[in-house]
Order: structure tokens, then C-alpha cells, then sequence
């Protein structure tokens, strides 16, 4: 019974104070010496940035046109999230997105990325939209997994392998 209501009150608390939250996944594939970007972020959360930032109109779950969803996603990630490897840019290349239930899974492919030493990441993906975003963000190379978790202002984290 204790856990039903402790489910119940975190349920009724989670409607009254809503979470922002977005989750990046970076992945090392040594075998292609590229990095593999996975972006995951409440897709109204991101529709409402990208139209208040770039006013235009924008439905991500039912787009009129796709390649305009997308080249307004891609811009918008190439500004709120950069990697550096070894203090070396990584120039990431938007590959698309799907809806999965509430959320857009971005995905983003850097290529002749060698194995590293030390990744830094800065993401401040939704920070204009919500005081209290926070971004956890995953770097995986060689199957040792790194994480952290930024909270807004903080976009900055580094990764050492």
C-alpha cells in the first residue's frame, strides 16, 4: 500500500511541477573511427524552441514538409550542442529524427573521429526555454560508459578515457 501512494504522490507532484529533461548519448565506434549521436527530447519541448527561436511554424510529429522539420532540427542542434575529441572539433552531421511516444530522437554521425582521450561536450540544448532544464549527457568509447548530468546554466562537461 506504502508503494502505491508514494507512486501516486510522485505522479501528482510530476503534474503540478513538470521536468525538462533531454538525454545525449555519444558513442565511439572504433571499428569506423566515428562518433554515433543519439538525442533524446520531449518533442513539444523541442518544436516550441525551434518556433521561438527561428519563428517558423513547425509540427515535428506530423510535419507538412519533412525536409523543412528537418533542416530546422538540424540547425537548431548545431547550435545548442558541440564535441570536441582531444580539444579537436568534431563536426557532427544531422542524419534525421524519429517520434518515439512523446519524444524526438535526434541523430547526429561525426566520421574519422580516432579514439580519443578526452571528449568535452557543451550542451545547452533547451536551456533558453526552461530554467530548470536538465541535460544528461553519455559518452561511451571502447565500452566504458562516462555520464553526467548538466543542470541549467552549467553546459559544459568534460570526459576522460
Amino acid at each position: 500500500m506504502g508503494v502505491l501512494l508514494f507512486k501516486w504522490l510522485i505522479t501528482a507532484w510530476a503534474s503540478f511541477h513538470p521536468f525538462y529533461v533531454s538525454v545525449t548519448e555519444i558513442a565511439h565506434d572504433k571499428s569506423k573511427n566515428e562518433l554515433q549521436v543519439s538525442c533524446r527530447i520531449f518533442a513539444d519541448d523541442l518544436e516550441n524552441a525551434i518556433k521561438k527561436q527561428y519563428k517558423a511554424p513547425l509540427d515535428i510529429i506530423h510535419p507538412a514538409n519533412r525536409a523543412v522539420a528537418d533542416s530546422l532540427i538540424s540547425v537548431y542542434l548545431s547550435k545548442h550542442l558541440f564535441v570536441t575529441a582531444d580539444g579537436k572539433a568534431v563536426r557532427l552531421q544531422y542524419l534525421g529524427y524519429k517520434i518515439e511516444e512523446e519524444a524526438a530522437w535526434c541523430f547526429l554521425a561525426a566520421e574519422k573521429v580516432p579514439v580519443f582521450k578526452r571528449a568535452h561536450v557543451r550542451n545547452d540544448i533547451l536551456y533558453a526555454e526552461h530554467p530548470n532544464q536538465i541535460n544528461m549527457i553519455h559518452v561511451i568509447q571502447n565500452e566504458v560508459r562516462k555520464s553526467t548530468k548538466l543542470d541549467n546554466p552549467k553546459a559544459d562537461a568534460d570526459f576522460d578515457f
